[in-house]
């Protein structure tokens, strides 16, 4: 254990948190919206030359990607899809490792609830506030570190190790799907998303989709006259109500039934009717659908057709009228691995080392692109990063400057382990 107390006393000493905060203000100053992310991604690039990377740019051809039969889909315009990746080592056999990062990040919606410009960051309280602090600027920053210290060890590497930062993951992954088809697969990933420094090992995923509910329209004085399409919603929406209840009832795996919710059912938009004093004929509801694990997103799209189809068949208006389905958008399959496999239990150790507790296994009730990885690109791939999930997409979003820090060191420590020359013993 000598060796591996001098490790990460070397670790520490080379990882700065002014540097992290330096790095992580530059990143989240910049307004790298789903759809356009170039500006921020030059920037990365830059931070990686700087910690002596060599750095790989591409644009892939956006119509070849979206004409592959598993195209993940997407929910924003682009005009291009910037994919930067930094590599060191690759001149020896030996693992391949990949760090990845997502750059872009959700609209900061009502200004009035931020204390502070969103995307002017400010340090109070040992915590950086600004829009993407957590999701993920802070992991990506501590990948970084990671990776600098790697190199500034100056010890030969075997095998590679990849920094790898990509667009739109926030509506469905088309840049991680597209680094996927350029090579970007490799012997284990780790994705540094926010999760309280727990080690993600099951995610369940998301479809998005459009309800269509049909009324009549009648004279609000002649209510009866009429069909409330938006009473008749409310007869679909306790129908998915029973279905989540249910579906969440029956998961067995302990990483996602110790969640309040693992496959969430969400309406997040509703529109409908023309006018206050006419009964509303069309309801339209926009919402979201947990993909079980174990479950394709294909799957998962026709359990909630039949859901709807059973509901409406069970309607005296709806049984001859009824409602359509559509799934759009982004499509977030779920994924899985072993707790006890090498990469969960290696990166645990690593964890255990740097912050003298056990690592704790966990799931998540959130897609990402840890799915594209496990399930397109075969690639061993986990979850484990600063900050906390419950505030990212919030207002005042932040990441601690601590877990950042540690993140950074259980990563370079891991790293380290396996891909020293000289590999420690423990």
């Amino acid at each position: 254990m000598k060796d591996v107390s001098a490790l990460h006393h070397r670790i520490a000493e080379i990882i700065s948190p002014e540097q992290i905060v330096h790095d992580l203000q530059a990143l989240v100053s910049i307004e790298s919206l789903t759809g356009r992310e170039e500006a921020a991604q030059h920037e990365m690039a830059t931070l990686m030359e700087r910690a002596g990377l060599n750095v790989v740019w591409s644009t892939p051809d956006l119509r070849r990607i979206r004409s592959k039969l598993d195209f993940p889909g997407e929910e924003v315009e682009r005009s291009s899809l910037p994919i930067v990746a930094g590599h060191l080592g690759g001149q020896t056999k030996g693992p391949r490792a990949l760090l990845v990062a997502h750059i872009d990040v959700v609209p900061p919606g009502e200004l009035a609830q931020w204390d502070t410009n969103p995307f002017n960051p400010i340090v109070k309280g040992g915590r950086l506030y600004g829009r993407g602090a957590c999701d993920m600027k802070g992991g990506a920053v501590a990948a970084l570190a990671a990776i600098r210290a790697l190199h500034a060890v100056g010890q030969p590497v075997r095998g590679e190790v990849i920094l790898l930062s990509v667009p739109g993951e926030e509506d469905g992954g088309a840049g991680m799907f597209a680094a996927i088809h350029q090579g970007y697969t490799g012997s284990a990933a780790v994705i540094p998303e926010p999760t309280c420094l727990d080690i993600v090992t099951v995610q369940s995923g998301a479809i998005s989709f459009r309800l269509s509910v049909p009324g009549r329209a009648a004279h609000a004085a002649m209510r009866l006259m009429g069909v409330s399409a938006i009473e008749k919603f409310y007869v679909l929406h306790e129908a998915l109500k029973r279905n989540e209840a249910e579906r969440n009832r029956t998961e067995l795996r302990p990483e996602l039934s110790s969640l309040d919710l693992p496959y969430p059912t969400s309406i997040g938009r509703i529109t409908g009717g023309e006018w206050s004093s006419t009964v509303a004929d069309r309801v339209i509801a926009e919402g979201r659908y947990g993909v079980r694990v174990g479950q394709t997103t294909e799957e998962a799209a026709e359990e909630l057709r039949s859901v709807i189809d059973e509901a409406c068949k069970r309607d005296s208006w709806l049984r001859h009228n009824p409602a359509t389905i559509e799934i759009y958008g982004g499509r977030f399959g779920a994924a899985e691995m072993r707790s006890d496999a090498l990469l969960p239990t290696s990166l645990a150790e690593a964890v255990e080392i740097v912050t003298g507790k056990q690592a704790r296994f966990t799931g998540v009730s959130y897609g990402s692109d840890m799915r594209l990885l496990v399930n397109q690109g075969k690639t061993p791939t986990v979850l484990f990063g600063p900050g906390d999930v419950r505030v990212a997409h919030s207002a005042n979003e932040y990441v601690s400057i601590d877990e950042i820090v540690t993140c950074a060191q259980a990563l370079a420590v891991w790293l380290l382990r396996t891909f020293r020359s000289e590999p420690v013993v423990c």
